[in-house]
């Protein structure tokens, strides 16, 4: 395997890594109602676990309240059912063939509470990277031993390893910095 598949394979790694924290801290409440709130809630849908964007369509017609419309009316109360045992301390009120969910506003400790969790998210995210770092260090360190690569080679992909890494971190940490803001300001 040459320097620059393993190169390849770490910056994907790590992109997976970046994403994965992205779609984690979309769910992570703010002041204001959010579809990314509940999209991803499982509902049992004739037995099988279904994510709720794929159940209804989501809106947030204004800043304090979700509303769903399941795209099968039979399926309002697994859909209420999800929700009110997901860990999002929403109580759904069913009104007809929609669900409204009321945001209420959250308190200063609540918001702390979030931006606390947000942090530790972050950083999960990080020791990712430095997983996915170590196992490709050591595959260039293994390419080397086996003579497949040159000292140098090791040398060059190390230093874009470590790099990459670096500018990913550095991404994690504003993905960081961006949401616990927006959760502080609201």
């Amino acid at each position: 395997m040459a320097v620059k598949e393993i190169i390849g394979q770490h910056k994907s790694k790590v992109e997976k890594a970046l994403q994965f924290l992205a779609d984690e801290l979309k769910a992570a409440r703010t002041g204001r109602a959010s579809t990314t709130l509940v999209e991803n809630v499982k509902v049992d849908y004739y037995g099988t676990p279904t994510l709720l964007k794929q159940l209804a369509s989501l809106a947030a017609p204004q800043a304090d309240s979700i509303v769903i419309k399941p795209f099968d009316p039979a399926s309002i109360k697994e859909i209420e059912k999800a929700i009110k045992t997901s860990d999002l301390s929403l109580s759904p009120i069913v009104d007809g063939k929609i669900i409204r969910l009321s945001i209420p506003p959250l308190s200063e400790e609540r918001r702390r509470q979030i931006v606390t969790q947000v942090k530790q998210d972050g950083e999960q995210a990080k020791i990712s990277l430095r997983n996915i770092r170590h196992d490709s260090l050591k595959e260039l360190q293994r390419q080397e031993d086996a003579k497949l690569i040159t000292e140098d080679d090791h040398e060059n992909g190390k230093k874009q390893v470590d790099d990459l890494t670096k500018d990913y971190t550095n991404k994690i940490d504003h993905l960081v910095k961006t949401k616990s803001d927006e959760i502080m300001k609201d």
